[in-house]
């Protein structure tokens, strides 16, 4: 058994070095060379399965989590409908609830709407990432089916007047306080991230989802660009906000911003070193972590947006991404990121993923303080922010367009080298999740005219004078974990990574059934939403700055 896996590891391996030419030219043929090679790496793993007497835990981790290739475009945007679809489902259930009993919130309200806001929005991910990821398209359409009938029978017993038709619900205003579908797309990439930081560790999660070694396009690429997308959202200067005072303090200002970001990044990497635990040092190097990529990002586009003027940050992120891209293609640092082991020569080498990928992830910032810039400007009417939402979906399908065009003459993304065909990525298939909750968000807003149901969480309201029901929306807010989750982020994150370290070293992850993993990632996940919802629910917004 062992030696048929070892030759055949060898065979494979022997096909890539001894015709590299058979597996095509150009871009395609890098990408072709990395599929060969998986099949090397999936027998190799079995080989080293056969040799885990002799290995450690840790080796075997990062092992299961190495070279992999990712999974199609077309499956990660696919993706993107789940998580609106569960928040229709949500305020389809909580309207029809209210239409019952008219009211809400629910009885034992901190308890059934965490329970609620649980089954209806993280089961879902958890299931459609692992034991339901081969019948993704199967889940969501009938999680579509089932939220088409629900709305149209919510229509049809409520309809009262020729008022309430379409053509009315376009002239409507809404109320203007923030932009329901930029919080659902901070807070759902975040929950995302959360789940697949410890699900990558047990076999249920598909290898196809994690992080690609060099090539590909993993669920978990796209979150790691995404991540930054959304900081860019809502940052100072996407918002609007003026400088106060000379460019130099502002500056110093954003510098002494990301010192938790240095601190989380300098905990980080001590556990790491000093518990053993598994590292995939080609992610960002030895001693650098996403915690690190934050706080650079953060500081270069601040002094970028102090010299600059913001709105023409789109300019600056295409810029950057393609001198940092003619660079890679032009010169051997392309070859030195990917091909160089030489990690214990200085703090450059071992730490090279790490520091010349920033570049690509500040080019990822700036496009997202541009489409804050537009997001948030202020629109009162359904026609307007239906517009907003199309032309959200259509600056999509213009950077896939332009990916494509990378794909074919250029190189395959990577998120490794944070190259220019990952930037486009990145931005596309966020701005095509966004323009989905968008829609998800205008749906439930056409459910609420609909229904006379107004108390509905993370939601637009439509525009009437102060009344009652407003302090009851505020009540129903109080017990949103979408909301829970927005407040506290950056303490959602830190939560997940604890939970994650604590769980593998609580769990053997790599021989757990696939029954057992989702009720321990479920387990992990209801832990993580009760203490941030309880910490919402009672007021609490911790900051380090």
């Amino acid at each position: 058994m062992r030696h048929g896996v070892e030759s055949g590891s060898i065979v494979a391996l022997n096909l890539l070095q001894r015709h590299p030419g058979g597996l095509g030219s150009g871009p395609q043929a890098t990408a072709n060379r990395y599929a060969v090679k998986q099949v090397f790496v999936k027998l190799n793993f079995r080989s080293l399965t056969v040799k885990s007497v002799a290995m450690s835990q840790k080796d075997l981790k990062e092992a299961f989590i190495s070279n992999l290739n990712g999974t199609s475009l077309q499956e990660v945007a696919l993706g993107s409908f789940l998580a609106p679809l569960c928040l229709i489902n949500r305020g389809l259930i909580l309207t029809i609830y209210y239409q019952a009993k008219k009211t809400l919130p629910l009885p034992l309200p901190l308890i059934s709407h965490l329970i609620l806001d649980f089954c209806l929005l993280i089961l879902p991910l958890v299931l459609s990432c692992t034991v339901l990821s081969s019948v993704l398209h199967q889940v969501i359409l009938g999680l579509t089916v089932v939220s088409a009938f629900v709305l149209w029978y919510i229509h049809h017993v409520s309809i009262q007047s020729a008022q309430r038709t379409v053509s009315t619900f376009l002239k409507s205003h809404v109320q203007f306080k923030q932009v329901p579908f930029v919080t659902i797309f901070r807070v759902f990439v975040n929950v995302k991230t959360a789940i697949s930081i410890l699900a990558v560790d047990f076999s249920v999660f598909p290898r196809r989802y994690a992080k690609a070694e060099t090539y590909g396009t993993g669920v978990m690429d796209f979150g790691v660009g995404a991540y930054v997308f959304a900081n860019a959202l809502v940052c100072p200067e996407a918002r609007g906000k003026n400088i106060s005072g000379s460019k130099m303090n502002h500056i110093a200002k954003q510098l002494m911003s990301v010192w938790p970001l240095v601190v989380l990044g300098m905990g980080r990497l001590l556990s790491l070193k000093m518990s053993g635990y598994q590292e995939h040092v080609t992610e960002y190097g030895v001693h650098w972590n996403f915690f690190f990529t934050l706080a650079i990002v953060r500081v270069v586009a601040s002094v970028l947006l102090a010299i600059l003027p913001a709105n023409k940050s789109w300019l600056v992120a295409l810029l950057i991404s393609g001198c940092y891209q003619f660079t890679l293609e032009t010169s051997g640092l392309k070859a030195f990121i990917i091909h160089n082991n030489d990690r214990e020569k200085d703090f450059l080498h071992a730490n090279k993923e790490g520091i010349f990928s920033v570049l690509g992830y500040v080019a990822i910032y700036m496009a997202g303080v541009q489409v804050g810039l537009y997001v948030m400007q202020p629109r009162s009417n359904v026609r307007q922010w239906l517009q907003t939402i199309f032309n959200l979906f259509l600056g999509s399908v213009v950077l896939y367009t332009a990916l494509f065009a990378c794909l074919t003459f250029v190189e395959p993304v990577s998120r490794r080298l944070a190259n220019l065909p990952f930037f486009l990525w990145s931005v596309a298939q966020s701005l095509f999740f966004m323009s989905c909750l968008g829609t998800a968000d205008m749906v439930l807003l056409f459910s609420k005219r609909s229904s006379g149901c107004h108390l509905m969480p993370t939601s637009w309201n439509l525009y009437k004078k102060q009344s009652d029901s407003d302090k009851k929306t505020d009540e129903i807010e109080r017990h949103c974990i979408v909301q829970a989750v927005s407040r506290n982020q950056l303490l959602f994150f830190l939560l997940a990574n604890v939970m994650t370290g604590l769980t593998n070293y609580i769990v053997d992850t790599l021989s757990c059934s696939s029954s057992f993993s989702v009720c321990v990632l479920l387990s992990y996940m209801f832990v993580n939403c009760s203490v941030i919802q309880v910490l919402h629910f009672l007021g609490i917004t911790l900051k380090f700055w």
